[in-house]
């Protein structure tokens, strides 16, 4: 039985899979083929990426040692997961695709539905515990579902499920410095976000001299590589807060740059 705290998880992932279907859900195949945020993804190959981590997601959960299996194999062929899915996606065609995704992401909440929360689970990365899985499939779907409605011209998606987004940021600082082979300094930095519903939402010991203060969308944005610090409301104060938001990456894989300002504000 899921506790109170994992089965609000599960509510807000799947709340999450419903505000991007509403999205997509009537796009044709002209619509499904526009161009995304990514560069040279269409509306289609995020759903793809989606739908193939949403799939592997539930083999890790449902049989770790296959999945490891799996991911030794790919590893020792020197495949390339990502773009798999990218071209699964696009033998599949949009509306294709999109089945694909809707099902999958069905398919990992029942899965997740009847795991334990305590857990470890198998990734591409070191095992995480069910919480920190599901969280971090919350993050990905709110970020390429922010591709997605960039591509099209729509306004981000913005609820108090971005508490998980930034939560994921906030832990991902030692990993930003880690994947660029960098040393974390010190320095503790305390995060001060106001949520969509006008509470604060905090991290840190509370005196710290390097800050970052702003919106939850916008430090979400930013984290998610989504959107340059200029261009949101984030007031960045002291240098290791300025040197940490330069290069935060809440996702993992290899070191990637943001993006570069545009002088539009988004938050």
């Amino acid at each position: 039985m899921p506790t109170t705290a994992y089965g609000a998880l599960l509510a807000d992932l799947a709340a999450e899979h419903a505000a991007l279907d509403l999205v997509v859900a009537e796009l044709d195949d002209s619509a499904l083929a526009l161009p995304s945020a990514a560069e040279g993804w269409s509306v289609a190959d995020q759903l793809s990426h989606l739908a193939g981590f949403d799939e592997a997601e539930t083999l890790a959960l449902v049989a770790p040692d296959r999945f490891v299996a799996e991911l030794e194999a790919i590893i020792a062929g020197g495949g390339d997961p990502v773009a798999a899915y990218t071209d699964e996606g696009r033998s599949r065609g949009g509306p294709g695709t999109r089945a694909w995704w809707q099902n999958g992401r069905a398919t990992l909440i029942a899965a997740a539905s009847a795991a334990d929360p305590k857990a470890r689970v198998p990734w591409y990365g070191p095992p995480m515990s069910a919480m920190s899985f599901l969280t971090a499939r919350l993050m990905e779907t709110w970020a390429h579902g922010q591709d997605v409605r960039d591509g099209l011209g729509l306004q981000p998606e913005v609820s108090e499920r971005l508490r998980h987004v930034a939560h994921i940021g906030v832990g991902a600082r030692t990993y930003s410095y880690a994947v660029r082979g960098l040393d974390l300094p010190d320095e503790q930095i305390d995060v001060v976000l106001t949520s969509p519903a006008g509470e604060q939402w905090s991290w840190g010991p509370g005196d710290a001299r390097s800050t970052v203060t702003g919106s939850a969308l916008g430090f979400c944005l930013v984290v998610t590589q989504r959107r340059h610090p200029d261009d949101t409301d984030l007031v960045v104060t002291g240098a290791a807060a300025t040197d940490w938001i330069a290069i935060a990456q809440a996702f993992a894989g290899g070191a990637t740059d943001g993006p570069s300002p545009t002088g539009r504000r988004s938050s």
